[in-house]
């Protein structure tokens, strides 16, 4: 990803791109070398294509003998603290893979497809923990439906067609505005598959194709794996889909006792060690072995000095580089500030009480990673670079050149209480709520069980977890995105890490929280749904298989025993069954998973049926027919959809069914 630096460094930026190419190939590895995010690239050296719609964005290599290669297709939306929560549809998704095949793509390989998390002080500059959650295997590695199983079909669609597609002559048949075909053939071996598209943004469709028509849906791709049978349409998903839900555990409130250990003195100019004129440059100091780095300084003031109305107090106004500071004065508690992923640097103003004699500023100002891009990056900067003092009556005061004190990193950090030899080293206290620059922990055993488990950090500020001595990630739930929510309150306990009894649960809040009010929690996605119509293809996995380069039916093989028909399969997580039916019709209902209502069309047999077919069942198929649930075709406004949400618990399994 060098070609959106190359131009800030000119010439030289492309004399790079040229060295690197050579020094790569001059390896002799036998493999090709790629670019990605790349247009041009020097000899053999493949450019390619990091994005969403590849397909449709990039041009491809200058030199048209190189392979189109898409290296990252990113599956959801980067986020960082500050940033409201996103989502990128299954649907999207396959649309842009099916369209990159179709104009003759030869690789997509996707990013993320497993989600994770960023433990200890691994995230960039402002990432969070946890990392595209989004992805098809979310960060604990549990499926997200529909858009793991919609892209599997995808694929599975793919292979159906690969000889047409390694070997097919292409061709691009127009079929009316913003609708094509795009072709690959073998006329002479009768091998073909055909891409159907719809680019219209709000409009479905029916175009003809060689004589037979098809319903297209809008923005959306249906291929044809003989130029004649829809195996796959990028808009109507099969695969179910479920909900993520996050269960309380008794843990939580099980031996609840909180105790603290308070960072020692607040540091002052006369005890620092390291001194200069200004504040100086917080990466240089750290050097990435620390988050924190405490500025301070000390000033005197006469009565003169101090504002005569008591009404009127004196602003501390800290101008930082980034990326977050919680201040104080005479040791007190002033406030915090900080900046943001875009704009680091920030200045804050709190209002403050001094005093006559000496007084002592002290801010502690912490970064939230490195920089992960751009240029120049040796020249980056980060914490305190000016302080003010405004609202005296003798005017505004400038600290900046009063002469700083500097303290690199915590008394916690460096006592390593974290540890369990750091923590029985220093000593403990009953735990208060509401304390700055303070060091927690409790006692707790694992929630029973396998599911994934999460502390819920929603009452804290600003810090650090670990659990049993390993650094968990930063937390930062007081800063709240536009909606008025933080970004992540959720932070992931990885079971490897912990014991069968007497963990240790630590986090260094630097704000001030309410410890007792954390929650323990595990996750869960034993919410399962379907959201079918009678437009959708029958299901590429169990309807169709590949015989001498064509599809054939395989009516009543496998789960889906509704043959070509379209049919909804549920399936539950591993040992266990389904429990209930929380919802259930047929005719046009609304909704998503977990919440969906009747619509005007409802077939009242639905959920009977239904029952009928999956309770008790690890996986049951519904075929989406108006025939089986008694709904009315004639009925105003039906849309011939199946809705069903089942509840997924562990119980014995009976065999599998099928509702037809």
């Amino acid at each position: 990803e060098y070609q959106h630096l190359e131009v800030a460094f000119k010439e030289a930026g492309t004399k790079y791109i040229n060295w690197a190419a050579k020094m790569a190939i001059a390896t002799n590895t036998g493999v090709p070398w790629i670019m990605c995010k790349q247009t041009k690239a020097p000899g053999e050296v493949i450019p390619t294509c990091n994005g969403r719609h590849c397909g449709d964005t990039w041009p491809g290599p200058a030199d048209k003998k190189k392979p189109l290669l898409w290296t990252e297709n990113w599956t959801a939306q980067y986020r960082v603290f500050g940033d409201p929560p996103s989502q990128r549809s299954a649907e999207d998704i396959a649309f842009s893979v099916a369209r990159f095949f179709s104009v003759g793509g030869t690789m997509a390989n996707y990013y993320m497809y497993h989600g994770g998390t960023n433990f200890g002080r691994n995230g960039a500059a402002f990432v969070m923990p946890r990392y595209y959650d989004e992805a098809p295997l979310d960060e604990f590695g549990l499926y997200k439906e529909p858009k793991w199983g919609h892209l599997r079909d995808l694929h599975h669609a793919l292979r159906h067609c690969k000889k047409a597609l390694l070997w097919g002559n292409p061709s691009v048949q127009p079929l009316g505005k913003l609708y094509e075909a795009r072709v690959f053939e073998m006329k002479e071996k009768n091998v073909c598959v055909a891409f159907l598209s719809n680019h219209n943004t709000k409009e479905d469709g029916t175009v003809t194709f060689r004589g037979q028509k098809y319903f297209v849906a809008r923005r959306s791709i249906s291929i044809l794996a003989d130029c004649k049978t829809v195996v796959f349409s990028t808009q109507h998903v099969n695969s179910q889909h479920n909900q993520r839900t996050f269960h309380f555990a008794d843990q939580t409130v099980q031996d609840n006792v909180w105790e603290m250990y308070s960072e020692e003195k607040i540091p002052r100019y006369s005890k620092t060690s390291i001194r200069t004129q200004r504040p100086l440059e917080q990466y240089n100091q750290t050097k990435d072995k620390t988050d924190y780095l405490w500025y301070t300084t000390s000033f005197r003031l006469e009565t003169d000095d101090l504002p005569y109305r008591k009404e009127v107090k004196p602003v501390l106004e800290v101008s930082s580089h980034g990326h977050a500071i919680v201040a104080f004065v005479n040791d007190a508690f002033v406030g915090c500030g900080h900046g943001t992923k875009i704009n680091k640097a920030f200045t804050m103003e709190k209002a403050m009480d001094l005093k006559v004699g000496v007084n002592h500023v002290a801010i502690l100002s912490s970064t939230l990673g490195l920089m992960d891009s751009g240029s120049y990056l040796e020249h980056r900067m980060a914490g305190v670079y000016t302080v003010t003092i405004r609202g005296l009556n003798t005017g505004t005061l400038d600290l900046t050149t009063n002469g700083w004190g500097h303290v690199v990193g915590l008394d916690g950090e460096r006592r390593r209480v974290h540890s369990e030899q750091g923590m029985g080293a220093v000593a403990w206290k009953p735990g208060k709520d509401n304390q700055p620059l303070t060091w927690y922990r409790r006692r707790f055993d694992p929630p029973s069980g396998t599911d994934p488990v999460v502390i819920d950090l929603t009452p804290m500020g600003k810090g650090f977890l670990f659990v049993n001595g390993e650094g968990l990630g930063r937390y930062w739930v007081s800063y709240h995105h536009a909606l008025g929510k933080p970004s992540q309150y959720l932070y992931h306990v990885p079971r490897s890490l912990l014991r069968p009894k007497g963990n240790t649960l630590m986090f260094f809040e630097e704000e001030g929280g309410k410890p007792d009010a954390i929650m323990i929690l595990t996750v869960k996605r034993d919410n399962i749904c379907t959201f079918m119509t009678e437009k959708n293809p029958a299901h590429v996995r169990w309807s169709w298989e590949s015989k001498d380069s064509q599809p054939k039916a395989v009516a009543g093989a496998g789960a889906g025993a509704g043959g070509l028909k379209p049919t909804a399969v549920l399936s539950c997580p591993t040992k266990k069954t389904i429990q209930s039916v929380v919802f259930a019709s047929y005719g046009n209902p609304l909704g998503i998973c977990g919440n969906y209502t009747v619509g005007s069309c409802h077939a009242p047999r639905t959920k009977e049926v239904v029952e009928k077919a999956c309770i008790g069942r690890k996986t049951c198929s519904l075929v989406v027919s108006s025939e089986v649930y008694g709904g009315d075709v004639h009925c105003p406004g039906t849309t011939g959809t199946l809705a069903v949400q089942a509840k997924c618990s562990k119980r014995p399994p009976r065999s599998a069914a099928t509702a037809q």
